[in-house]
């Protein structure tokens, strides 16, 4: 069996003080009493600008010794750029201090845009481009340009493996190429529960899954109820007999996705009670 994570996308929502998280934790608690009833983390700070090496090494500092985040890549690359020419801006990227997050480091989602149809010859491209390694990553990081103002962050303490997975929104993606570039590549195709805003696609092709629950009736608002927790622990058990797992709830409007996370963790027998830094 691999290795199952699940957790939220993000932890600052001023709608979860006195509510996920208890009244008068100080905000600087936050990711730290998160971290304790959780398994993992999807950083989307990332997504809207790169962040300072000093940020990601306090993250790491703040979570337990067995934590995980996954990091989100940043939008410049694939909202603005659209995968094109992305090999300066994925140097940016990581120079911007991804790998000080060292052994707590996870996969990295690249999100498409929902208007993005698939387009074969640039999916494959910038899978190509992609680092499939920490000391890759570290390579590349050396090449950023100065449109990175910060302090550039360009170490690793171990080379380890680096994954990525690829979040899809167009129906144009259920073409079986797109799986097979990915499969060839080595690169997740995220498994993103929308409702009707957009596609599911449930390819499995790499050793390990992918998930975002976005909200199963109202985008990013409503809950999953016990019905629909169960089925998903039920997908994600069968996909752990072939690999390591990752699960995120980024129904974050209404306070449900530290609940749904921890209930979905308690339904796959795991417990969270009692873990710090």
């Amino acid at each position: 069996m691999g290795q199952v994570r699940v957790g939220i996308s993000g932890w600052r929502y001023p709608a979860w003080r006195g509510t996920f998280y208890p009244p008068r934790l100080p905000q600087r608690r936050e990711l730290e009493y998160a971290a304790q009833h959780l398994t993992s983390i999807e950083i989307n700070g990332t997504f809207y600008s790169l962040q300072r090496p000093s940020s990601f090494q306090t993250w790491r500092a703040e979570v337990p010794d067995d934590f995980v985040f996954s990091v989100k890549g940043g939008r410049y690359i694939t909202h603005l750029k659209r995968l094109q020419d992305p090999r300066a801006s994925l140097a940016n990227f990581f120079a911007s201090g991804v790998l000080a997050l060292g052994p707590k480091l996870g996969p990295i989602l690249w999100q498409l845009p929902p208007n993005f149809a698939f387009d074969a010859e640039r999916i494959a491209a910038f899978c190509a481009e992609l680092p499939r390694t920490t000391a890759e990553a570290a390579r590349l990081a050396g090449e950023h340009d100065d449109k990175l103002k910060a302090e550039a962050w360009t170490e690793v303490e171990e080379d380890r493996p680096l994954r990525h997975a690829i979040e899809a929104r167009h129906a144009s993606f259920a073409d079986p190429e797109f799986a097979a570039i990915l499969g060839e590549a080595g690169v997740a195709s995220v498994v993103s529960d929308g409702g009707t805003a957009w596609p599911a696609f449930e390819h499995l092709t790499t050793d390990f899954a992918y998930v975002r629950l976005h909200g199963a009736d109202e985008l990013y608002a409503s809950g999953y109820d016990d019905e629909a927790l169960r089925r998903w622990a039920a997908k994600v058990s069968d996909w752990a007999g072939r690999g390591d797992v990752v699960v995120y709830f980024d129904n974050d409007a209404k306070v449900r996705a530290p609940h749904d996370a921890q209930a979905l963790i308690a339904l796959l027998g795991g417990d969270q009670a009692d873990r710090s830094p």
